[in-house]
């Protein structure tokens, strides 16, 4: 995590002091399922309460301790036994490490789930603003990037909605994926601890209990939840992406919101660069760049090794505080992005209405003509447009064997825009459940 990229509310679930809080109630909560049992003397289970509940962990106390015993979990324990006093003893019964470690993780992705989870709902909030707004401004939709039909921008948004609607659903199913709980000790046998305690702090933890957790709980849970903020990245950077095309000085049909006072280069002051979309497609390199080694936790030796333990320690903060900036800022720049309607028109335009051909195409065929004929005219007449030699509707209307088949006014009536548009209100119901 660097600063620059990072937001408070994210970044705070991965700090020390966050971390040995959920260790804490973890095996707080354990203790008093414990106690229920007989296990452990109920006063002790209430002493780890009253002793911890309200406790600041040192953590530079807790560094100390780990530097001798080289031991993250032990190094806790020992530091909360000097807060807690002689019940402390009773802390941790018939539990290891990847217990506390493996659960608090749970914790600490679920949070993070959460968080972006309402990143992605101010994606959506913009999104939906902005494509009601533009619902019908028309602009020239583009395959391969050449025209290719006309579209209208709010249509173009409302494709992106769709896409995070998915991405929403998505972190949701991750979410439930990974939020489980493993207190069933040493190779997940519950031999020295009843299952009734893992019940138990899965319950207070916000969490379900692991079916099998070995010594750790199965990290393709892990593997899915970093999938998906891949999955989730890339949505971001398609969209970024074509807001940088759009921004092209030779395009200019959008372009990000340029504040007072802004310099867009150290060189050349009449610059205004996107740089909020090209720092939106570096970000979503980073996370999907977490993706692959979590794939590759996947594999462990027996019940369990610790070659996962460095790779989340590194992902878990930084893919999560990474998406969670970039979503945010994804959000800010669409909701203030600049749209130029006239641009758009004017780029609808430039191929000489070259971007009604499929229309004409088509009649051609309805009125007789066979389909390899009808391309063979509509091209015929294309081609000199493309080169900057003519109007379209003009040289077919002077085509003799397209007049075979079409009037003047059949030719006319198939320039009209308004028929691409005449479909939008039913893309809008199908995204928003509403057209208006």
């Amino acid at each position: 995590m660097i600063p620059r990229y990072s937001r408070p509310e994210m970044s705070a679930i991965w700090e020390p002091q966050t971390r040995f809080r959920i260790w804490f109630e973890i095996e707080a909560h354990a203790a008093d399922a414990q106690a229920k049992l007989g296990v452990i003397p109920a006063e002790a289970a209430a002493k780890v309460w009253e002793k911890g509940k309200d406790a600041v962990f040192d953590v530079e106390r807790i560094d100390e301790i780990e530097r001798v015993t080289k031991h993250d979990v032990i190094a806790f324990l020992t530091h909360l036994a000097e807060i807690v006093g002689p019940e402390a003893r009773f802390v941790h019964q018939g539990m290891t490490s990847s217990d506390v470690l493996d659960t608090c993780l749970g914790v600490q992705l679920t949070r993070a789930a959460d968080i972006l989870i309402k990143d992605v709902d101010a994606v959506l909030a913009a999104l939906e603003k902005r494509a009601f707004e533009h619902k019908l401004t028309p602009t020239i939709g583009r395959s391969h990037g050449i025209h290719a039909e006309p579209t209208t921008f709010g249509v173009k948004l409302a494709g992106h909605a769709a896409a995070f609607q998915r991405a929403r659903a998505r972190l949701v199913a991750a979410r439930a994926e990974v939020a489980t709980c493993a207190i069933s000790g040493a190779v997940g046998t519950f031999a020295q601890i009843d299952p009734s305690v893992e019940l138990h702090v899965a319950e207070k933890m916000g969490l379900a209990a692991e079916p099998v957790s070995t010594q750790v709980i199965p990290r393709d849970r892990h593997a899915m939840f970093f999938a998906t903020l891949g999955v989730v990245a890339s949505q971001v950077e398609n969209l970024a992406v074509e807001i940088r095309h759009l921004q092209r000085t030779e395009v200019l049909e959008a372009e990000e919101f340029f504040s007072e006072g802004q310099k867009g280069s150290s060189a050349m002051p009449h610059k205004r660069n996107p740089v909020l979309s090209e720092n939106l497609t570096g970000l979503a390199r980073m996370v999907r760049a977490y993706v692959t080694p979590a794939l590759e936790n996947v594999a462990l030796w027996h019940e369990r090794d610790i070659s996962h333990s460095s790779v989340e320690r590194m992902i878990g903060p930084d893919a999560t505080v990474t998406l969670d900036f970039a979503l945010m800022r994804l959000a800010g720049m669409i909701d203030k992005l600049l749209v130029y309607p006239a641009n758009m028109q004017k780029n609808l335009d430039k191929l000489g209405g070259l971007v009604h051909s499929q229309r004409i195409l088509l009649a051609l065929t309805q009125k007789g003509a066979s389909r390899e004929d009808a391309y063979r005219l509509v091209q015929r007449n294309a081609m000199p447009v493309w080169r900057g030699e003519g109007d379209f509707k003009t040289l077919l209307t002077a085509d003799a064997e397209v007049r075979q088949f079409l009037s003047e006014a059949d030719i006319a009536e198939l320039f009209d825009l308004g028929f691409h548009l005449k479909q939008v209100d039913t893309i809008f119901r199908r995204v928003f459940g509403k057209a208006k």
